[in-house]
């Protein structure tokens, strides 16, 4: 009987509470249903602001939660992954790329390992100092540099007296840059 009016109450308080059409349960609300399914039988008859279902569906997820938060405590809750690398560490790193910028990284790995620290390459390689690659040759440069070795070669289609198409190449050596190039 306790239940029952304990039910009733707290559904007449969410439909007082309410500024919209359709209730807005809270967790303590959706716990408080779970709760009362478990305890009293006859639940179902006082149940108006959802319905039974979906008291059942809140029950079941309620589990698989209280499921998922037992297996993390279990697991070591939260201590589980690789340990994050110190800032004197990452550091150390950054400067020895800087220094020896013609060191890679298993290079780097394999001085910090005599020096008895342990990190592996991956590590090293994400907290290196990536030198910046210097620009590429413009294309002027290029037909500067290779301009004894261009030659041109032009295809042409040449339609015979029986109206066949034949494919003939011609091809001359490059000797002056600055008909093919804009100043």
């Amino acid at each position: 009987m306790h239940l029952e009016i304990l039910a009733l109450r707290h559904q007449l308080a969410e439909l007082q509470r309410r500024t919209t059409k359709r209730p807005r349960l809270r967790t303590a609300d959706r716990l408080l249903w779970v709760m009362l399914s478990r305890a009293w039988v006859q639940w179902r008859s006082a149940l108006v602001i959802v319905k039974p279902e979906t008291v059942i569906a809140w029950q079941r997820k309620g589990v698989s939660i209280v499921l998922a938060l037992y297996w993390r405590w279990k697991s070591g809750g939260g201590n589980s992954g690789r340990p994050s690398v110190s800032l004197e560490m990452r550091e150390l790193v950054r400067q020895m790329s800087t220094a020896n910028p013609l060191w890679g990284a298993p290079r780097i790995h394999g001085e910090l390992l005599k020096l008895g620290i342990q990190i592996s390459q991956a590590t090293v390689a994400k907290y290196m100092v990536h030198q910046r690659k210097p620009p590429s040759q413009t294309w002027r440069t290029f037909l500067d540099n290779h301009v004894q070795q261009l030659v041109a070669i032009d295809f042409l289609v040449v339609p015979t007296v029986s109206f066949r198409c034949c494919l003939s190449s011609s091809s001359w050596p490059i000797s002056d840059v600055t008909s093919f190039t804009s100043t």
